[in-house]
């Protein structure tokens, strides 16, 4: 053994190089205090309204406090007293439910046609359903009440005042945006996978189901989540539309309002509740929501 000792060689330490694409601490700082300003800007209501709801009525109609004084959570059990809102939760499930089911079905048969056949007015029938977009929503709203009194009266379909006609009345504007959308995604999907289906003796219904819309699942999936939103929360036909049988969250939550008082924190708290599908609803699908929002816009 030899007497000399091997020493390790240690590593040369080398100074740390910034990359020249890195961003400034200044863009960093700014950023930061802009996001947090935003996250503030976004959470300040949030607390708010679960403060308020948890807040005896007197305390929500006095001086604002933003550390309550005291907390009870009788407004959350007083909600369902006031107004019969358990029926009004199940109407705008239903109304919203058919109407999602109902849009994204019609929505995949004609994005499948116009994305996958030539006929003729292909042209004039996606730029219709596009331009529908355009017009506000209370355009619709006299010719769609005359047409439901009409049919009523000649028929004894009663759509005026029913969940059946609202259904209908949200799918008008839900329909054209999901078909819109669902075009996009299904021609960002390879014809070739078309081809290869029929070659394997599937038809065109087949080649649709077993390859197109497994394919196309994230596109349909943000169609069904904008059509549920869109009509969970719509307030103006439904204001119209609908009676004391047929009424939805919308327009039921204003019945905690009346002559003599307003009740907040049940009204807060009624907020939060029927916040929570919707919520519930999106977070579970947002991997979803995002991809099917982005893919089909690159083709």
């Amino acid at each position: 053994m030899s007497d000399t000792q091997v020493r390790p060689v240690r590593p040369v330490s080398r100074p740390h190089v910034k990359s020249p694409m890195a961003a400034p601490q200044s863009f960093l700082w700014t950023r930061r205090i802009f996001l947090t300003l935003l996250t503030g800007f976004v959470l300040l209501p949030v607390f708010v309204m679960v403060s308020s709801s948890l807040k005896p009525l007197p305390d929500v109609q006095g001086k604002f406090r933003w550390i309550p004084s005291g907390l009870t959570i009788r407004p959350y059990i007083d909600i369902w007293k006031t107004v019969p809102l358990a029926k009004y939760f199940v109407n705008s499930l239903i109304v919203a439910g058919a109407a999602t089911v109902c849009s994204v079905i019609i929505a995949v048969f004609a994005a499948y046609a116009v994305s996958r056949y030539r006929f003729r007015g292909k042209r004039v029938f996606t730029v219709t359903v596009l331009s529908t977009q355009m017009f506000p929503g209370i355009l619709f709203l006299l010719p769609l009440f005359l047409i439901y009194v009409n049919i009523g009266n000649a028929t004894g379909i009663a759509l005026f005042g029913s969940r059946g006609g609202l259904i209908l009345t949200y799918m008008t504007f839900t329909l054209p945006f999901s078909i819109w959308m669902l075009i996009g995604y299904f021609e960002s999907v390879p014809r070739d996978l078309d081809e290869a289906a029929l070659v394997d003796g599937c038809g065109p219904l087949g080649a649709l189901f077993r390859i197109i819309v497994p394919a196309a699942i994230p596109g349909i999936v943000a169609v069904a989540v904008y059509a549920f939103m869109t009509a969970w929360g719509e307030v103006l036909f439904a204001s119209v539309m609908t009676n004391d049988d047929t009424r939805t969250l919308s327009v039921g939550l204003g019945a905690y309002a009346n002559l003599n008082d307003v009740y907040w924190n049940q009204i807060m708290a009624a907020s939060l509740v029927v916040s929570v599908p919707v919520v519930a609803g999106f977070l579970l699908l947002q991997r979803y929501l995002v991809t099917g929002l982005t893919a089909g816009a690159v083709k």
